[in-house]
Formats: C-alpha cells, sequence, structure tokens
C-alpha cells in the first residue's frame, strides 16, 4: 500500500511491459517472449539461477557481521498475505519469495520457479518449480506449497480474495510436485507480476506470529514497536547469499533519533533521511538520492461535502502551489506530478498533466464561490505523525489554502491509526500520503477503481473504471498505452486528489557498507550488503 517518508525508494526507469504483459506477445526486458510453438516462456536473462553479480568475492569484503537499519513505522501484520502497509513490504521483502521475483531494474525473474509459459491467450499460465528451494522450516517447497498460497490470495475457497491482484483467478492446479497451473477468468496483462506474492507452507496458519518463507533472511524475533530481527538463512538457493549474518529493522519513529542513532554508530542505514539532514553528514555517510517510483498526494474523502463537489476539488488544485513545496519541503529534490503516475514509467507517462492546475489563487476563488462557497469552509487534514515530511507539507499546504478562506486544521495520527481510521475505515475528510509504485501501471492505477477495496478516496467514475479496464486487457501494445494514459488524464480532469510529487529517495550509509540496491519498490533488499575492511 503506502508509506513513505521524507524521502523513499529509487526507480530506474521500468522496461516491463512485455513482463507486465505476458499474454500480448511482446518482450522488451528480461521477461517472456514468444517461441515457434506460439507459448511464452522464460527470456534468456531470467535465468534459471538468479544472478547476484554484486556478491562475488572480491578484495575487502567481510563475510557475516550484523546491520541495522532504521524504520519509521511499525510493521501492520507479519503475515505477507494479510500486510497492506508498504513499510511492512520493504522488510518481509527479505524473508519471502514469489514464482517471480523483481530485480533493482524492475525486471522479473523466476525464483521459487525455475520457468514458466503463457498460453497464446494469455489466460493459463504454467510454472516449473526450481528444485533445491527450502522453507525456513526446511522442508522442500512444492506445487502444494505454491497453490495453498495463491488460493489463500485468490480466495478460491472463501469467495474474498485477500489480494485484488488474484480476482481474475479461475483456478490454480497443481498436477505434480513441481508444477503449478493457473487460469484466468479473463486475459489480465498485468497479472504476471502478481506472482511476486509470498509463498508459504502448505496449510501453514502461523504465519502472523511466525511467519516461514523462502528468502535469503528467515525470521527471528519481533517485538512490536520496537524491532523485527532476521538472521541468515543458510539454505538459500542462490550461493553466497546472504553475506550478512543478521539485520536488525529499529522501529525510531522520531527523525531526529534516528540521525542521533546513525551519528552514534547505533544504525548502519537511515532510509528515507530528510535532505536537510542528510547534507548535515557531510562526508561522514555513504549518501544515495534519486528519483523513485512513488506518488505523494493530498487526498479528498469525495464521499464528504464539500469535496463531492469536483468545483471545490479544482479549487483546492489550483490554490495549491507543487512548486513552492518542492522547493520547501524536499529542497528541490522532487519531480513535479499531475496524476498519479510517476514519469519514472515512462513508457505509460502522460505528459503534461502537472500543468493541468497551474497556481491560480482567483481561479480557486471563482470556482469556490461557484460552488456556494465565496466565504470559504473548514476543514480537517489528517497526516501521519510518523512521516515528517508529510507533516510539513501539510503546513504548507493549510498556508496556501488560506488565501482562498478554506481553514485548515492539521491533526497529526499516529501510523496504526491511519491506516485502521483512514486507510480502511475511509473516515477522514484531507489526508497527505504516498502511494508506492509497482511494477506496472494497473497495480498503480486499479486502486482508483470504483468496487476496489483500496479506494479510500471514494473516488467513482463509470468513465475511468471502462478505460483502466480496457487497457488491462488489451493486447495491443501502442493502444494499452494511450489507454493508460487516458487514464491518468481522468484522474486529473475529475480533480481526483492534489498530485504533488515523486520525492527523492535520501539513503545515508555506514561507510563500510558495500552492495546496496535500489529498487522501482518499497523494499530494502539486505540480501547483497555487506561489510569491506
Amino acid at each position: 500500500m503506502l508509506n513513505n517518508k521524507r524521502h523513499y525508494l529509487w526507480v530506474s526507469i521500468i522496461l516491463l511491459l512485455s513482463l507486465v504483459t505476458a499474454a500480448c506477445g511482446s518482450s522488451n526486458s528480461g521477461g517472456n517472449k514468444n517461441n515457434s510453438s506460439g507459448k511464452e516462456t522464460a527470456a534468456p536473462s531470467a535465468t534459471a539461477e538468479p544472478k547476484q553479480e554484486e556478491n562475488k568475492p572480491e578484495g575487502g569484503k567481510v563475510e557475516g557481521g550484523s546491520v541495522v537499519v532504521s524504520i519509521p513505522q511499525d510493521l501492520d501484520y507479519l503475515d505477507p498475505h494479510l500486510a497492506v502497509a508498504a513499510g511492512t513490504q520493504e522488510v518481509l521483502f527479505n524473508v519471502f519469495e514469489g514464482l517471480l521475483k523483481p530485480n533493482e531494474k524492475g525486471e522479473l525473474y523466476p525464483a521459487i520457479a525455475e520457468s514458466y509459459e503463457v498460453s497464446p491467450d494469455g489466460r493459463v499460465y504454467t510454472f516449473k518449480l526450481r528444485s533445491g528451494v527450502k522453507f525456513h522450516n526446511g522442508n522442500a517447497v512444492t506445487a502444494e506449497d505454491v497453490k495453498f498460497s495463491y488460493d489463500r490470495l485468490a480466495g478460491t475457497a472463501t469467495g474474498k480474495p485477500l489480494s485484488p491482484a488474484f480476482n481474475s483467478v479461475e483456478s490454480i492446479e497443481a498436477p505434480d510436485a513441481a508444477t503449478i497451473i493457473i487460469k484466468l477468468k479473463e486475459n489480465n496483462t498485468s497479472f504476471l507480476t502478481s506472482l511476486t506474492a509470498a509463498v508459504i507452507p502448505n496449510g501453514y496458519e502461523d504465519s502472523n506470529k511466525n511467519p516461514i518463507g523462502t528468502g535469503p533472511f528467515k525470521f527471528k524475533e519481533y517485538l512490536p514497536g520496537q524491532r523485527i530481527s532476521v538472521e541468515k538463512f543458510a539454505d538459500y538457493y542462490v550461493k553466497g547469499v546472504p553475506v550478512l549474518d543478521k539485520v536488525e529493522f529499529r522501529i525510531i519513529t522520531d527523525p531526529e533519533a534516528s540521525l542521533l542513532a546513525l551519528k552514534s554508530g547505533e544504525v548502519d542505514i537511515y532510509p528515507r533521511i530528510g535532505t536537510e539532514k542528510l547534507e548535515e553528514l557531510g562526508d561522514k555517510f555513504q549518501a544515495v538520492s534519486a528519483p523513485q517510483n512513488l506518488v505523494q498526494l493530498v487526498t479528498f474523502n469525495i464521499d464528504r461535502k464539500p469535496f463531492n463537489d469536483i468545483k471545490v476539488r479544482q479549487a483546492i488544485n489550483y490554490a495549491v502551489n507543487v512548486d513552492e513545496i518542492i522547493a520547501g519541503v524536499a529542497l528541490g529534490k522532487g519531480t513535479k506530478l499531475g496524476s498519479n503516475l510517476s514519469p519514472v514509467l515512462a513508457k505509460y507517462y502522460q505528459e503534461g498533466l502537472e500543468d493541468t492546475y497551474a497556481t491560480d489563487i482567483e481561479k480557486a476563488k471563482s470556482l469556490l464561490a461557484e460552488a456556494g462557497l465565496k466565504d470559504g469552509f473548514e476543514t480537517t487534514l489528517s497526516v501521519p505523525s510518523n512521516y515528517q515530511f508529510h507533516v510539513d507539507t501539510a503546513q504548507v499546504i493549510a498556508q496556501q489554502l488560506g488565501k482562498i478562506g478554506v481553514k485548515v486544521k492539521i491533526e497529526p495520527v499516529e501510523w496504526a491509526v491511519w491506516l485502521e481510521r483512514i486507510y480502511k475505515g475511509r473516515d477522514y475528510e484531507l489526508t497527505i500520503i504516498g502511494l508506492d509504485g509497482k511494477l506496472d501501471p494497473y497495480q498503480i492505477l486499479n486502486k482508483y477503481l470504483s468496487d476496489s477495496p483500496n479506494n479510500f478516496f471514494n473516488y467513482k467514475s463509470t468513465e475511468y473504471d471502462n478505460t483502466l479496464q480496457s487497457a488491462v486487457a488489451e493486447v495491443d501494445d501502442a493502444k494499452r498505452v494511450e489507454l493508460y494514459k487516458k487514464a491518468q488524464t481522468i484522474l486529473a480532469q475529475d480533480a481526483a486528489a492534489v498530485y504533488i510529487m515523486d520525492p527523492n529517495l535520501n539513503v545515508a550509509l555506514n561507510k563500510k557498507l558495500a552492495g546496496y540496491k535500489q529498487y522501482p519498490l518499497y523494499v530494502q533488499d539486505l540480501s547483497t550488503v555487506y561489510f569491506t575492511n
């Protein structure tokens, strides 16, 4: 789902369309390609054993050791199928794997799977499992484990999918111990990316207390509000991975406390550190700052008055000066947006929407007057208090909206409260959050579908629904791209939210660390990190 602090995870441009659209018969980024049989199979770059070039033995590399990573929020679930917070997923990425797995370029490659084929009509996916993959309890992974896991996500027994990405699943079969066949109700060009979802042991019911996966690290300890610790899984199927013996994700909600912990040596990696704090560190630590696949936005609860009136939403968009926010809050390190897609997804990104609501105070006042609110109104802007970046943004926006007579009360809320009351309960007026990126545009944009369970904006548009559903089913590459661009345009025209920026990811690291990777996803991959002499 979403959470983000001052800055987030870097993104390189994702050239993933063929992988995301395996059913379409095109291939351009290490995913699938057609063969003479008319089927699709793993491309040569999707190797049978994931390559970890950074982890080859080299001078100065130290085997073992422990690393502490600062994270600003507690986990919502240890069970990967129940977790919705991106901050949870960034940790569990080290513990769980699916049939497929993304690399730092946003390309998918076989993980638990060794190879796969997709039928010409895009409805049948056949996977062969990799031999030698074990769960952290020592048991070998079989097709029955995959079937159980994905049946659970698809809700085949309950009729209630745990993941919307599995809504299109018709059936899952395990004809033998090494084969999985997934049949879809209809062609879904984004489905392949869903198969990065975690595989857990068949029948296992204790994932939320003692999670068991197949990843490079296995669960060791969780102390709510304090830390989650993982340790090296010696039987991981990729040789030489991981290098570290232990990783502790320490929950530090106060950014100043995280900074002090980094300076004192208690913390080795501080992701999403504020720009001014990163500059304060100077050359005493490694520093990384780059764009990422994330959208910071102000969302309206469109079921609440006066936000059910498009003129009010447009007025607020005209009143918010995004350039001022990027300069003042992100210190210039952010990319201006006009809809819910980042330009790092260059193929699908609709340019020009960022200028749809160029700041115009008089226009904003006029629209409020047309909506019967010429004297303005009062509203509450709820902000997750553990993300200073959002808190700072809220303060600027409150000042800006004051210029058109909108009096904004800023309500700081704890992260757990934000998830429960605002995201799940949809009990709010305005909020600021960051929506994390995915590996394809449908997985990003589908939260705006009228019947989407995570449509906490309460946005409803028949035109948008039809456009997005057409996009995910469209087999023609050029037409599909245009449909995704049209969907972004509809969101902008409907003023579905105030789209602000894709903030840079800032990361500060211990100078003795090497091998750190950045992803087009909200993850912290510690499998390739190591200490140097």
